[in-house]
C-alpha cells in the first residue's frame, strides 16, 4: 500500500542522507516495503561499509526466519548508495540521518532545499533532540519539513515520533503519517516540537541521573545496571544503554535538551564530558562504562 494525499502521487522514491546505524536501518525498512531507495553518504569510501551494514542486518533477518533469501536479495536490489547529495533530486520523501549536530543539519537542509526538485516532496529529519523549526526555517519550503524520529534498531523497534513544526502544513503531516504507518508499518505518535520530543525528554534525565550516581561513587556501573534490570524489568541498565547509544550522542542530546529547557537534570555530567573528550564512547570504540571486544 502507498501513502497518498489528494492531488499528490504515491510515495515510491525515498532518499536517505547518511548510512550509519540509523540511516542504514531506515534504508532497510524502506526497501523491505518495496520502495526505490537512494542513500547518499559523505564520501566514496563510506559506500561499501554502508552496504555491508544493510547486508548484515538483512542476513540476520534471514537467519531468524523473518525474510527469505529471495526477499533479502530483492530488498538489496532496491537500494543504491552514492557519495553525491544531488542524487536526492528526484526523491519524493527525503530523510536526513546524519550526526546530531545542529550546524551540520542546518547546512544539509539548505542544500536539500536547492536540490530536491519535486515541489510536493517531504523533507524529514530523524533528529532525536533538535526542534524541527530550527531546520525548517533554513529552507524555502518550511511547510514541507517534518520530524520523523525512528528508534534503533530501526527494523525491530516499531515506534516513530512524528513532529510538526508550527509551520508544517497539515496535509504534509497527514501524508507523512500515512506513509510511515501504512507503508513502513510503524506505530506513530505525534509530538510537540520541543527538544527531545516525548521519549528522549523522559529518557535522558534517567540516563543522566545514572551517570551522576556512578560519578559520585554512590554505586558502580554494574550495580546501577543490575538494579534497574532486575528491579524494574528493564532489558538494559541505563549505563549499558548509554554505551549502546554512544556517549558522544548521549552528551549531544543532553546538551540540546539543557539548551532548550535550562533544567539541571538535563545537563551533561562532568564524567560524561571527560569520557567523550577521551574517546571513550561505548561499544563503538570498545570502551565506555564497560569494555567490549571490537
Amino acid at each position: 500500500m502507498n501513502a497518498t494525499t489528494q492531488g499528490t502521487p504515491p510515495i515510491n522514491r525515498v532518499g536517505i542522507v547518511g548510512c550509519g546505524l540509523m540511516g542504514s536501518g531506515i534504508a532497510e525498512v524502506c526497501a523491505r516495503a518495496g520502495l526505490d531507495v537512494t542513500v547518499t553518504v559523505s564520501r566514496p569510501e563510506s559506500v561499501e561499509p554502508g552496504l555491508n551494514r544493510i547486508r548484515n542486518s538483512l542476513g540476520k533477518a534471514v537467519a531468524k526466519g523473518k525474510l527469505t533469501e529471495a526477499e533479502r536479495d530483492a530488498a538489496l536490489g532496491r537500494i543504491e548508495l552514492v557519495p553525491d547529495l544531488k542524487a536526492m533530486a528526484d526523491r519524493q520523501f527525503v530523510v536526513e540521518s546524519i550526526r546530531e549536530d545542529e550546524a551540520a543539519k542546518v547546512e544539509l537542509f539548505a542544500a536539500l532545499d536547492a536540490i530536491v526538485e519535486d515541489p510536493d516532496a517531504i523533507l524529514a529529519t530523524n533528529t532525536s533532540s533538535l526542534p524541527v523549526m530550527r531546520l525548517a526555517r533554513t529552507t524555502g519550503r518550511p511547510g514541507r519539513v517534518i520530524g520523523v524520529h525512528f528508534f534503533s534498531p530501526v527494523p525491530m523497534l516499531p515506534l516513530v515520533e512524528l513532529t510538526s513544526s508550527l509551520l508544517t502544513e497539515k496535509p504534509v503531516a497527514d501524508r507523512a503519517e500515512r506513509f510511515v504507518s501504512e507503508v513502513l508499518g510503524k506505530e506513530v505518535i505525534r509530538t510537540a516540537d520541543r527538544a527531545g520530543f516525548v521519549v528522549n525528554a523522559l529518557l535522558f534525565p534517567y540516563l543522566v541521573s545514572a551517570i551522576r550516581m556512578a560519578e559520585s561513587g554512590f554505586a558502580t556501573a554494574e550495580v546501577i545496571d543490575r538494579g534497574m534490570r532486575l528491579g524494574c524489568s528493564h532489558p538494559l541498565g541505563p549505563l549499558q544503554l548509554c554505551d549502546l547509544i554512544g556517549l558522544d550522542v548521549v552528551a549531544s542530546i543532553a546538551e540540546s535538551l539543557y539548551d532548550e529547557y535550562k533544567e539541571p537534570l538535563y545537563a551533561p555530567p562532568s564524567l560524561l564530558v571527560r569520557m567523550v573528550e577521551g574517546g571513550l564512547l561505548g561499544r563503538k570504540t570498545g570502551r565506555g562504562f564497560y569494555t567490549y571486544d571490537r
